[in-house]
């Protein structure tokens, strides 16, 4: 007999899924995926009806998310969850907010898992981040490293509350045979990421101070840090993809890395954008600035073996795609 967690011509036929932060950058593509790939019902549960901090908004939102049993005896949950909320923002955002970033990522995942198991929900995939693993990991990051070390103290807050879904997920897969799978996403980016400069990461916010220098006759830009930390980046298509081949076919709650296996300096990182933007100014590092974690890459065997994940954008073209959906977004007045 088939398992239909893994027959993905029809998995999704009849299933009924809720993920969180489904309208957000990442969120928006998975929901389309699923979506395409013939899902019954996608909720995408929005901030400002349900407060995912509050364990009364998630109990509103599983309770009314639920449907008459076909067997006519009660009311059954939705299929899945896939979780992706989460308050997120670049060095800047994380030192500013680290109690923020803490508390509000820990509540909202921690009760959501736990209200999940209670209601009966068949599979829930938590989606983590690497800002979990330990400053000084060595490269390529593999999940057995999540442990040997404290994370870079810039996300710290951020990455551990996140991790808290893994100890979640692993404890609760011991005592009740709970089916939670948590994945490790890199650094995403792509069409839809946020420009917002109070909170956005390192591609965005380089693609715009390029576009802003060239637009106001600036000759230069200014870059946090030196230039030398390295990082690996995820074309946003490609991450929704690993999180839905994850919901397929995945079912272990030892973590799993998402990446691209491409590492780049942040000093060649800016670079690129310079030429592909056309920046013709001078690139100046504020080295009172923090760098972040020195190096990012991760080992991706996991996510091929167990669900045969791997990453179809390279990046120039994932990044010349980027810059030109921001500049037609600022033409239209829709992003800063």
């Amino acid at each position: 007999m088939s398992n239909p967690w893994t027959d993905s011509e029809t998995l999704w036929k009849d299933k009924r899924v809720i993920v969180t932060g489904g309208a957000g950058f990442l969120g928006s593509v998975v929901t389309r995926k699923l979506v395409d790939r013939g899902a019954a019902e996608v909720i995408v549960p929005r901030s400002h009806e349900y407060d995912l901090r509050d364990l009364d908004a998630i109990r509103r939102l599983l309770a009314g998310s639920s449907r008459p049993s076909k067997l006519g005896t009660g009311r059954e949950p939705v299929d899945v969850i896939i979780h992706l909320a989460a308050v997120v923002g670049g060095i800047g955002a994380n030192r500013e907010r680290p109690a923020e970033f803490f508390y509000d990522n820990l509540m909202m995942g921690v009760q959501l898992l736990h209200e999940a198991y209670k209601a009966g929900v068949k599979k829930f995939v938590a989606v983590g981040t690497v800002c979990a693993y330990p400053k000084f990991t060595p490269t390529p990051f593999h999940e057995s490293d999540l442990w040997n070390g404290y994370p870079e103290e810039t996300n710290a807050p951020y990455g551990l509350a996140k991790k808290m879904l893994l100890v979640q997920s692993e404890a609760y897969r011991q005592q009740y045979g709970y089916n939670s799978i948590f994945l490790l996403p890199v650094n995403l980016y792509g069409p839809g990421d946020n420009s917002d400069p109070r909170s956005s990461h390192v591609i965005p916010a380089l693609i715009k101070k390029c576009v802003d220098a060239i637009e106001s006759g600036d000759s230069e830009v200014v870059v946090w840090g030196d230039g030398s930390p390295t990082r690996e980046f995820l074309y946003v298509e490609d991450a929704a993809e690993g999180v839905v081949l994850a919901a397929e076919r995945y079912d272990r709650s030892d973590p799993v890395n998402l990446g691209s296996a491409f590492e780049i300096s942040i000093r060649d990182l800016a670079q690129i954008i310079v030429e592909e933007t056309g920046f013709t100014g001078k690139v100046v590092w504020d080295t009172s600035k923090p760098n972040g974690q020195p190096r990012r890459k991760l080992d991706t065997s996991r996510a091929e073996e167990g669900f045969g994940f791997h990453s179809q954008v390279d990046f120039r073209t994932g990044l010349r795609r980027t810059i030109a959906w921001y500049r037609e977004q600022r033409l239209q007045n829709r992003v800063p």
